[in-house]
This record gives C-alpha cells, structure tokens and sequence, in this order.
C-alpha cells in the first residue's frame, strides 16, 4: 500500500487550445494540510475541479488510496469520500442552517422509500440521528444559536463554517478547501487556522487547501505546492517555499 491517501500524476486540463493545467502531480498523506498556492490564473482552482469531478481532466490519473477516480461524476468521486467546498459560498440559502445539514445526509440513510412512506420506527431513528448529527456538528462550529436561522441571513464568515460543516458531517476522508478565508476578518481566519487544525488531528480528514492569505497557509500546511501558468514551479516545507526565488518572482515579479 502506498503511504499516500491522495495521488495525483501528470494532470492536464484544455479548453480548446488553452492548456490551463500542464502535467501538475503531487501527493497528499492521510491527515496531512496539503496547500496549493499560486497567483489568480495558475490553474488551482482547475486542478480541484478536475480532483472532485466537476472537470473530466484531458491527461493524467487521480487515485485516492489506491482506486483511480479520474473520471468520475462529482457525486461519485463524493460518494468516495473527497468533499469541497467553492470560492463563492453554495449554501441553500432559503433553509435554515439545520435543514443545511439534514439535506446533506441524503445519501448516508440506511432506510428505503418504504419506511419513509410508512413513517416507521426505523426511519424515525435514522431521521432523529441525523438531527442530532446536524446538531453536533453546529456546536463543533459555534453555530448551534444558528440551527433555525435561514443560511442566507447569516453572517459571511458564518456561512463559511456552515459550508464546512456541510462537507463534514459526510465523513470525508479529504476535505478540499477553495479559498476559505476570502472575505474574513483577521480574527475569523485565526479561528479557520484552528478549525482546520481541529478537523485534522480530532477528526482524522485530511486537508487539500486552496488559498491567497499566506499567513493562513504558512501556518496551517505541513507542505505547499506552487502553481504559475498551469504548472508547478515549487513544492516543499513551508519555510523552504516561503524563501524560494521562483515563488518570489511568481508573487512579486522581478526588476
């Protein structure tokens, strides 16, 4: 077995005769705060497409703990275990912050239509499990004052864990993050360091971090891969990519 959880070899992704993403590979450990960064139009948002099924990629194999998933549907590579969430909050916003997480569960029931439509006593324990399961992870967030707000009143950075949590209460092993700090305060992204830490270490799921706040992604990744131009240009320890001239030059240009 290999001792990564995550593979990604040789991904390409075209549109048309663009090549937005070229040969990009990198590998994720289990529980390990994996960051991809790179200036706007690197191709990281691409290659998380192309990873959770919203893109078929052109080239190259995605495996996640040994089964390729390149390919496959989003709500398949979900089904799987690989969960995100997007730039732009995709909250039902006319619900509330409980029903949020109730819908989530949809596909997690171990009760058929019938006991639905019988309202039976198996169906009644698998519905009062997943409120409490809702419930749950609303306290883990700091939200649970929340439960019966509709998601689209609440604050932004509110939205952000709820979206969070909506990934979570599926049990993920790989939890993608695309931007999760765009539009919080300082003191909200101090606490997103500490929630993406908690998840890690309590929860066992392992982190694939898109991000701008470079504050956040030297504090919170064990390793960061650097995109420019749909390719990558640097891969390393923290430290080591913080003082790479070509991560540098990426950023900030060169005389």
């Amino acid at each position: 077995m290999s001792e990564y959880l995550l593979e990604v070899k040789d991904l390409c992704m075209r549109f048309g005769g663009l090549l937005a993403v070229d040969s990009v590979g990198f590998n994720v450990r289990p529980q390990e705060v994996f960051a991809i960064i790179g200036p706007n139009g690197a191709g990281k948002t691409t290659v998380f497409n192309c990873i959770s099924g919203f893109y078929q990629p052109s080239g190259g194999a995605v495996v996640l703990n040994g089964q390729s998933i390149a390919g496959q549907s989003s709500h398949q590579v979900a089904n799987h275990g690989v969960v995100r969430t997007f730039q732009n909050v995709r909250l039902f916003k006319n619900m509330t912050a409980l029903e949020n997480l109730l819908v989530a569960q949809h596909s997690t029931g171990r009760v058929n239509l019938l006991s639905g439509l019988f309202n039976t006593p198996a169906y009644r324990r698998a519905e009062e499990e997943k409120v409490e399961n809702a419930l749950q992870w609303l306290d883990v967030m700091g939200l649970r004052q929340f439960a019966n707000r509709e998601a689209g009143n609440l604050a932004y950075g509110h939205q952000r864990r709820l979206e969070i949590a909506r990934c979570m209460i599926t049990k993920p092993r790989v939890l993608m993050l695309d931007e999760p700090a765009a539009g919080l305060n300082p003191q909200e992204k101090k606490d997103l360091q500490q929630l993406i830490d908690q998840l890690r270490t309590q929860y066992g799921v392992t982190v694939l971090l898109i991000e701008h706040d470079m504050g956040l992604v030297m504090g919170v990744s064990e390793r960061i891969l650097v995109m420019e131009y749909g390719k990558p240009i640097a891969m390393g320890l923290p430290e080591a990519i913080r003082n790479d001239e070509r991560v540098i030059k990426a950023y900030l240009g060169e005389a």
